[in-house]
């Protein structure tokens, strides 16, 4: 008989958590960052354990997560940002761009990134998805990265 393995419960380990956060759409980014932090503690990570690091906007995502996992400090990395379509395919190349290489550094490095980019065609939708109907995906991208450090306390111990 096969057993399931999840990060669903169990114990956290300790250490810091950074958020990268884009400034751009910064009402919506602002509420992603505040849900992400708010799951964090609820967790049992105090504030100082947590960093905060503005970028300018999506594209940026990805050069400070990586400044970030090199400086080995950090068990984790929750990215956060919005990219909303306009007239050209402009937000498709950023969307795509930004994903992979936070999927490759992840990866590579095996420490859990959380993609917290909203990829929504109206504004509507990215206020849906950051506290509105749709809730927030600052606390999603957190839960998962706090599902993966539990899977991995797991894993390490097998």
């Amino acid at each position: 008989m096969s057993t399931e393995i999840t990060g669903l419960e169990g114990t956290l380990p300790r250490g810091k958590i950074a958020i990268v956060a884009s400034r751009y759409n910064s009402g919506i980014c602002d509420s992603l960052v505040k849900g992400s932090c708010e799951t964090l503690t609820e967790a049992g990570y105090a504030r100082e354990d947590i960093s905060i690091f503005r970028v300018p906007g999506a594209w940026e995502l990805a050069t400070i997560t990586q400044q970030v996992l090199d400086t080995q400090n950090f068990i984790a990395v929750i990215s956060l940002g919005c990219v909303i379509k306009g007239e050209t395919s402009h937000d498709e190349h950023i969307n795509r761009a930004v994903s992979l290489a936070l999927m490759e550094m992840g990866v590579e490095t095996g420490i859990p990134i959380a993609f917290g980019l909203l990829t929504c065609n109206t504004l509507e939708q990215a206020i849906n998805r950051s506290g509105g109907t749709v809730g927030n995906k600052g606390h999603e991208a957190a839960d998962a990265v706090l599902e993966l450090l539990r899977l991995g306390v797991k894993i390490q111990s097998l």
